[in-house]
């Protein structure tokens, strides 16, 4: 099914709008209806810098909105909620032929409407720009946020859109304290600084002589470890979804560290590598209180937050916990916007509430460190290594990195609802803080783009690709195409890729990711269309796929090829019964319903098991990443482990 529309461009100047004809007219409401694995596609005829806003509204069905240029790139993509309206803002470089491609969720079906909002130039001016990245989030019926620009310590732009409070009608200002998320962690690591400098403890101490109920597993957790990712430790809120706990669900922080004090073995030896932790942090703000014997929000508005004048912070103790003219987190549901609220027992790892005002006061302290002083925010912001040598590009609490020649320290976060962004940078000292309590809100995005117009004299251009790939690719003897064929499994986290030949092309498919065409520029390399990344099949003498290796990013992982499994009936069977986890304290049902694994688990929707391989299913809920079976000598099944890549290993006995 192709629905065309060719929107073509009218002369204008950068504050006109672009005007079109065919289905698409600005403000128009088309309606669409999907078949599995079949998208509907529209062509839209635009110029170089155009920014592009709509919605697609799902009724029936889950769509991934596209946006390619006339070679085939992907531009951008908009894969939000599984029901109600999907937002999709796109940016383009050149002038041309673009599509926009609706295509459904999976093996998903169903009706939805779209309508394309905005068509404009990209602003130049920066609060034009900033106004025009709001757009979305205006108005007075829209959960909206707040963007704040800072130069020596110094607000000098700040403007709020859109609502604060959808139940009382109260606008967001540039004063609405909101929840900043994981961003909270830079603070908490602050913390643990102050007294460290205080000789109250060290970074090298073992977590467990001030935690001393935690197990000795064999190796030594140090504080440090704690604060960069590099501990081993479990992640709670990957964790916890397996015991049938829901995100606004009650999670006492004493129950955090009861399942840590369960953990029989650490995930990775200490400084084996980076896995982002939560529980690392909850752990970090419970080390202060019992090092002060002070409640940690108490503690940090003494010796934080009052000291670099931030008077409108606060940590909030857990979500009933009242917070003075705060804003209300929202997530869009089929029925429009419903009130989404904070995680439990978070705080430590999130849970702090701030203004872009306070902001400012707390990067002034980056580039003139009044409280802690100049060695203790060196500290702060200087990368450790891991055991290999290879150096972190996350300090403590805070990733480094760089952004156009700049060197920037960063941290984005998102509660259930909230979501921000801290930008700075220590060469120019200035930063960009954007808030919002819309949980569609794409914070990195907006605030990479703020930094371009308000920052454009001190960043270097952006690169330009000057070699332009053949976007047909190479020809690939059709052998090699069918020896590259099949599944394989990403062997840190369990995630699964499919490669399948289709009319002479590789294509790339996986859970929750669009279908992508390979384009070859080898015999064995391949380019994933849209995107910059690339897989490499190793092959053996025979010519059999051995091992695969995926590029993106500067990483290298490696992919294992999965040979097709299809149990039957009498093998499902194997697996059918009641599973207790010693680390968990619950029970897990397996049953097969209408030829499917499936997974019970109370207060949960039942969980249907796909296979990999023998022994080894997916779980279509993403805490059941990897469902691996145990066997005992004479065959019979006696558990399973469960993965889902921040957290592995979760032991099942059978009962």
């Amino acid at each position: 099914m192709i629905a065309a529309a060719s929107l073509l461009l009218a002369a204008c100047n950068r504050q006109e709008r672009y005007k079109y004809s065919g289905d698409l007219d600005i403000g128009k409401v088309v309606e669409g209806v999907l078949e599995v694995e079949t998208p509907d596609t529209f062509f839209l005829d635009l110029d170089a810098d155009t920014y592009l806003y709509g919605v697609a509204d799902q009724v029936s069905v889950d769509v991934v909105v596209t946006l390619f240029d006339s070679a085939g790139n992907r531009i951008g993509l908009a894969d939000g909620p599984a029901e109600g309206p999907e937002m999709f803002y796109f940016e383009t470089e050149d002038p041309g032929r673009y599509m926009l491609e609706v295509a459904p969720f999976e093996d998903d079906s169903g009706k939805y409407t779209i309508v394309l909002k905005v068509a404009e130039r990209i602003a130049t001016d920066p609060e034009e720009r900033a106004n025009q990245l709001f757009i979305p989030f205006s108005g007075d019926s829209v959960p909206g946020g707040v963007a704040g620009v800072i130069r020596d310590g110094e607000l000098v732009f700040a403007k709020a859109y859109g609502m604060a409070d959808l139940t009382h009608d109260i606008p967001f200002t540039v004063g609405t304290p909101s929840n900043i998320g994981s961003v909270s962690k830079q603070f908490t690591a602050f913390a643990i600084l102050l007294l460290e400098q205080q000789e109250k403890l060290s970074l090298e101490d073992d977590v467990r002589k001030h935690i001393p109920e935690l197990p000795d597993l064999g190796q030594v957790v140090k504080v440090k470890n704690l604060m960069n990712h590099t501990n081993g430790l479990r992640e709670v809120y990957n964790l916890m979804p397996m015991t049938g706990w829901k995100e606004e669900d009650v999670l006492r922080r004493e129950e955090v560290i009861e399942m840590l004090k369960r953990q029989k073995e650490l995930q990775a030896s200490p400084g084996d590598e980076h896995n982002y932790n939560n529980s690392a942090f909850i752990l970090l703000a419970e080390i202060v209180e019992r090092i002060t014997e002070e409640d940690f929000p108490d503690w940090m508005k003494d010796h934080v937050f009052g000291p670099l004048g931030m008077d409108s912070t606060t940590v909030r103790a857990d979500p009933a916990t009242i917070i003075g003219g705060a804003s209300r987190g929202y997530v869009i549901s089929g029925e429009g916007y419903k009130e989404g609220g904070d995680l439990y027992a978070s705080y430590g790892a999130g849970g702090i509430y701030t203004t872009v005002e306070d902001f400012a006061a707390w990067l002034d302290n980056f580039g003139d460190p009044q409280v802690g002083g100049a060695e203790l925010v060196r500290k702060l912001v200087t990368p450790d290594t891991l055991n290999n040598g290879d150096t972190l590009e996350y300090a403590l609490g805070i990733a480094v990195g760089e952004y156009r020649g700049l060197k920037l320290y960063s941290h984005g976060g998102a509660d259930i609802a909230h979501r921000a962004t801290l930008h700075y940078f220590p060469e120019i000292n200035a930063g960009v803080a954007v808030m919002s309590n819309n949980g569609s809100f794409a914070s990195e995005y907006v605030a990479n783009a703020l930094v371009d117009v308000f920052f454009s004299d001190d960043l270097e251009p952006e690169k330009e690709n000057t070699e332009k790939a053949d976007p047909a690719g190479v020809v690939v003897p059709e052998r090699l195409l069918k020896a590259y064929e099949g599944k394989y499994r990403l062997a840190t986290i369990g995630m699964i890729f499919n490669f399948t030949l289709k009319e002479g092309k590789l294509v790339f498919s996986a859970e929750g990711q669009p279908d992508l065409e390979m384009i070859p520029r080898s015999d064995s390399v391949f380019d994933y269309k849209g995107v910059v990344a690339s897989v490499e099949f190793n092959l053996d003498s025979d010519g059999k796929v051995v091992s695969a290796v995926h590029s993106q990013g500067g990483q290298q992982l490696g992919l294992v090829p999965v040979a097709p499994y299809e149990p039957g009936m009498e093998v499902l069977e194997e697996y059918m019964g009641r599973y207790f986890s010693e680390e968990l304290q619950i029970f897990y049902t397996l049953e097969v319903k209408d030829s499917t694994l499936t997974l019970l688990i109370r207060n949960t929707e039942d969980i249907e098991l796909s296979p990999v391989e023998k022994d080894n299913f997916k779980g279509d809920a993403f805490f059941i990443g990897e469902m691996v079976f145990l066997r005992n000598d004479v065959g019979k099944v006696t558990g399973f482990d469960v993965s889902n890549g921040r957290t592995r290993g979760i032991r099942f006995e059978r009962i």
